[in-house]
């Protein structure tokens, strides 16, 4: 299976899983909290109810009590106060008022009491204890129950089972139950309704667009559209939308880079051939008599040799960087001079050359690679000044040099329109770097490295009006270890040299 197909594959089955899916885990986890949040409410609140269920019979109890026991003219029959005491649920009421004590027996004492309960004195976490072993262990139980009467100062006691206490609160948990699940039912809609649209719908259009993108990268439609917030959320879709944007503009370059870089290798095929033929007629002609030919063959000779060495080293930039620099001593100055002969730049032609590199200027440098960066930076200064058709400007190339201690600063400055910014932006950005129309941006691009990997470096300077200024600064290469004790005096005075 491909990757392409294997990733779609694995983007279908992530999506065929609602339930793994962010809004159902949330819908879920809201449901969960809010039961045990009417969990954690319902404990208390079922030994509160315990409490006052009792409360409230013992409440009835005295009542009845003090009526029964009253000292009125009319007494009532004892099968009504049996029946009265028997709808509260006791067994055996005892009423204490007035240093006085009564108790009334309705169907006879138990044997045991299981529990005593004062519905005034009790600590909370008792109350839930016992409220718990009523609603788990109970039903079967009897319990004394004792509290004051009213504001009278008297008590009374009641003892009775706890069967209707345990049926009520039995009763009691699950309407608190179908309650809690109906709270928590609205509760996690309304929360699932408000975070889904808040963040939930967001995240989910963010995670679609990168799937989408990485899907196809080169859809402009795969692109995400930011939203107009101010939140994190719509930080994130502005990041995504630049990231994105930024990968299609460089993959929309890396496309361009492969595509030349086929078509350079197919071009470079047959360029080899050509040039092949070329030296044999070069060979030729350096053997001829004419002294014009005699003149012109040694540099003809060594441009198509140049030219054919390019066309090898050509697929090892494509693939990779350019070789490593075969360092030499090297007349910069000659360097210098091969370049103005290949600029093509007449006698009567309106730009002039001009080269200010002492004879005796000697350069620790790969000559051929020295000699392409010179070529680059002084054939864009050319072609800058070409377009300017007016005879009155003056065009004028100015290559410098001068060497401080180890270092060699080469200075190549022309009197042309500059550069634009966006050239200026992306200088040595191949494709990106381009100062005129048409072209590439190449030669900077190439120029920067070949100078890199002369450990040196490639400045565009600033201290120009007019036209534009490079500075390239060349060290020579690292003494050996083995040579270091006996270089190292005149090394520390390079040194020197070049901090003044």
């Amino acid at each position: 299976m491909s990757e392409t197909g294997e990733h779609t594959e694995n983007t279908q089955r992530a999506v065929a899983r609602p339930r793994r899916r962010l809004s159902a885990k949330l819908l879920w986890l809201t449901i969960l909290f809010v039961m045990i949040a009417e969990v954690l409410i319902f404990v208390p609140s079922v030994a509160n109810f315990r409490i006052t269920w009792l409360e409230q019979r013992l409440n009835t109890a005295a009542a009845a009590s003090v009526l029964i026991t009253a000292d009125t003219a009319t007494e009532l029959p004892q099968g009504v106060q049996d029946d009265v005491l028997m709808a509260i649920g006791a067994q055996t009421i005892a009423l204490r008022m007035d240093d006085q004590s009564r108790l009334l027996v309705v169907s006879g004492m138990p044997e045991t009491i299981d529990q005593h309960v004062d519905v005034v004195a009790f600590t909370p976490a008792g109350a839930i204890r016992d409220a718990f072993a009523t609603l788990f262990f109970g039903g079967d139980q009897t319990l004394r129950v004792t509290g004051p009467v009213g504001e009278s100062g008297g008590r009374i006691e009641m003892v009775m089972p706890d069967e209707y206490l345990r049926a009520a609160m039995l009763t009691y948990a699950r309407n608190v139950a179908i309650l809690s699940l109906l709270i928590s039912l609205i509760t996690a809609t309304l929360v699932f309704v408000a975070i889904n649209r808040i963040m939930i719908r967001p995240i989910e259009k963010m995670t679609a667009s990168m799937l989408r993108f990485a899907a196809d990268p080169s859809d402009p439609g795969a692109v995400i559209a930011p939203e107009n917030r101010s939140d994190e959320l719509g930080l994130a879709e502005r990041e995504l939308a630049g990231m994105q944007s930024q990968l299609q503009s460089t993959l929309r370059g890396q496309k361009r880079l492969a595509d030349l870089g086929l078509a350079v290798s197919k071009i470079n095929h047959d360029m080899r051939n050509i040039l092949a033929s070329a030296q044999l007629i070069s060979d030729r002609l350096a053997e001829t008599s004419d002294p014009a030919v005699q003149r012109f063959a040694p540099k003809l000779v060594r441009a198509i040799d140049r030219a054919a060495a390019y066309t090898s080293d050509v697929v090892s930039y494509g693939k990779a960087q350019e070789k490593e620099p075969a360092r030499r001593r090297v007349r910069l100055g000659q360097v210098i001079g091969d370049v103005e002969e290949l600029l093509g730049l007449e006698p009567g032609d309106p730009i002039q050359f001009s080269a200010n590199v002492p004879d005796d200027l000697e350069i620790d440098a790969d000559p051929e690679q020295l000699f392409r960066v010179t070529m680059n930076l002084c054939r864009n200064a050319v072609q800058a000044m070409r377009v300017d058709d007016d005879p009155a400007t003056v065009k004028r190339v100015s290559v410098s040099a001068v060497r401080m201690g180890t270092t060699t600063i080469i200075s190549i400055e022309d009197t042309g329109p500059g550069l634009p910014p966006k050239a200026r932006e992306h200088l040595f950005a191949p494709f990106a770097g381009a100062a005129r129309q048409g072209g590439t941006g190449l030669g900077l691009a190439i120029a920067h490295e070949l100078v890199t990997a002369h450990g040196g470096t490639l400045e565009l300077r600033d201290d120009r009006a007019v036209g534009t200024h490079f500075e390239i600064r060349l060290p020579d290469a690292p003494v050996n270890i083995s040579e270091r004790g006996r270089t190292i005096s005149s090394g520390t005075r390079g040194t020197a040299r070049d901090r003044a």
